[in-house]
């Protein structure tokens, strides 16, 4: 019926390639995890005089109206956060 590999048979074996994922849909699965908390990650604009303080991404406490963390690396979150798998890469 079906051929199974052997120990010494050459078969494909599955590729290292990773799948695509846009910053856009890793900003928002994590602002679906972080929503639980009633927290949300922010994008500051380059050109906004906060941006020296907060850098490229923060996060804020919606409630408390306050900032938790600055310079926050979204690819390196998501992985904490396990939103952003082993198998997924952020493109451009």
């Amino acid at each position: 019926m079906f051929d199974l590999p052997t120990a010494g048979s050459t078969c494909a074996m599955a590729t290292t390639q990773k799948v695509p994922l846009t910053r856009r849909a890793l900003i928002a699965r994590i602002n679906r995890r972080l929503k639980h908390d009633d927290q949300a990650l922010r994008c500051c604009r380059s050109n906004s005089r906060w941006w020296r303080e907060l850098g490229d991404f923060y996060i804020v406490d919606i409630n408390r109206n306050i900032i938790n963390d600055v310079s926050v690396d979204p690819t390196e979150f998501g992985r904490e956060l396990g939103v952003l798998h082993p198998f997924e890469e952020v493109g451009a």
